[in-house]
């Protein structure tokens, strides 16, 4: 389970990477950052396949997806000075709090079953 747990990170990794690219491909004109964002988020894809040989699909998408949510905000806010109000902030750690609560509640039912 910790492998898929890894390898689901390492999707989340790649997938926040890919989207910070997309402003810098200046709509796919620039080929670098395109070529990048592109390898970023195929391999994302990849990793997340092996990690659904383990975890259920609604984990891994509501991990990914929430998990990418956040770090995209939250890089957003230090690398591209985009402003985030306090709404914002609250909503962000509901998500954390949901992806923790989903985690964990799977988490036991394997173990219990």
């Amino acid at each position: 389970m910790l492998k898929s747990y890894l390898l689901l990170t390492l999707a989340i990794i790649f997938e926040v990477v890919g989207t910070l690219l997309l402003p810098l491909s200046n709509n796919f004109t620039k080929l670098i950052p395109t070529i990048g964002l592109t390898i970023f988020y195929i391999s994302s894809f990849y990793f997340l396949t092996f990690a659904l040989k383990l975890i259920p699909i609604s984990i891994v998408y509501a991990t990914w997806s929430g998990m990418g949510i956040f770090l995209i905000t939250t890089f957003g806010y230090f690398i591209y000075h985009q402003t985030v109000k306090w709404q914002v902030v609250i909503g962000l750690l509901l998500i954390i709090a949901g992806v923790v609560l989903v985690n964990f509640y799977s988490i036991s039912n394997y173990k219990n079953s």
